[in-house]
């Protein structure tokens, strides 16, 4: 079936163009907050850095709408945004009059599109539904939205549109669900951690999980199998087009713990106890990787943004507030990087048609 098509300029209209704004250079550097969580403050420390960019009403200024997206990858707290950090951005939110969402697309969870050690891909509604719902209640989503009373999107389906964008270096539209084009402000709230095909997985790179699985597959192996013939990581390139297809005006970074090695899930988890907050994802990206220890020459997702035309393009195009750099700043161990065709025999390389729960699963060579 064909989805509705929505043209791009007047998509970014309906909101508050917060996308468009980071191709032009603006006459001012964007602002960027590091903030030290002072006790195990967490609330209090996303406050701060918030304030340190102007206030909740200014970033949110002609913004009625907000979809908070979180990393929650896998069921598993501990390679996660934390609970805390999004229930204080929601409740701020709220606070400030705005209507507020949390929505995601989980790649995988245990017994719905994994056993043992293998992970499988899959477009079943009938697995991918349940697999939502089911990382949701685990990391304590459902508790949430019933405690503030806002809704949980499932990213994966439901109703869908395609997006043009224009000059993708992968898609030249991207299929997303409805509630992400009509909503005025999407705020990306990853944990900071390394990634074995990105380096770094940090706002930008969150968006993965708004390509409903239901058109990409779960684990996004259809994303990476398309990105992987324009650039070897196959998670760089493709993270630049959805950024475009999408409101993305405000990154607030999770590191009260984060994760180095062989992340996005199998590396160490540490207490880092920061909260890196911006309105331009480029720029906040980039002072969150540099606390973790890499240059911006280092994370390819950077270059692909700048090939987009996208800034900054540098971290002196920057103004920092809050904690200097050079005080927060630890050098995270590094992942061993490898291209998607190496890590897809043991990832994403077959796909499964029916739920594993209950019975045997039917799987196929993708």
């Amino acid at each position: 079936m064909q989805r509705p098509q929505i043209n791009r300029r007047e998509f970014l209209l309906t909101g508050a163009a917060c996308a468009s704004a980071l191709h032009a250079k603006p006459a001012r550097k964007p602002v960027v907050s590091i903030v030290r969580i002072e006790n195990g403050q967490i609330a209090k420390a996303v406050e701060k850095a918030i304030d340190l960019l102007g206030g909740i009403k200014h970033v949110t200024k002609g913004v009625n709408t907000v979809m908070l997206k979180p990393n929650l990858v896998f069921p598993q707290a501990e390679a996660t945004t934390k609970l805390a950090v999004v229930r204080a951005l929601a409740e701020a939110m709220q606070r400030a009059g705005k209507e507020v969402s949390i929505g995601e697309g989980s790649a995988a969870a245990p017994n719905f599109n994994v056993r043992g050690m293998a992970v499988y891909r899959t477009r079943k509604r009938d697995i991918l539904d349940p697999m939502q719902q089911y990382v949701f209640e685990q990391l304590g989503y459902v508790d949430l939205a019933k405690t503030l009373r806002l809704p949980l999107v499932n990213l994966h389906s439901g109703e869908l549109v395609d997006v043009a964008v224009p000059n993708g270096f992968v898609f030249d539209k991207i299929a997303l669900h409805r509630s992400l084009t009509e909503v005025d402000l999407l705020c990306s709230v990853p944990m900071m951690k390394t990634h074995q095909l990105a380096t770094v997985t940090l706002g930008m790179k969150n968006l993965i999980g708004a390509f409903p699985g239901t058109v990409y597959q779960a684990v996004r192996g259809h994303v990476h199998d398309l990105a992987s013939k324009v650039e070897p990581t196959a998670a760089s390139a493709v993270v630049v087009d959805m950024v475009r297809a999408n409101k993305l005006g405000l990154v607030v970074i999770d590191g009260s713990m984060a994760m180095e090695g062989n992340g996005p899930s199998m590396g160490k988890t540490f207490k880092m106890d920061v909260i890196v907050a911006g309105t331009n994802p480029v720029a906040t990206d980039m002072v969150g990787a540099s606390l973790m220890g890499f240059s911006p020459a280092e994370v390819p997702t950077f270059l692909w943004a700048n090939k987009a035309g996208l800034h900054p393009g540098a971290l002196d195009e920057i103004e920092m507030r809050g904690e200097p750099l050079e005080r927060v700043q630890r050098s995270f161990v590094k992942p061993h990087l490898m291209a998607w065709n190496a890590i897809r025999p043991y990832w994403g390389n077959q796909e499964i048609t029916r739920n594993l729960y209950g019975g045997r699963a039917g799987l196929s060579l993708s």
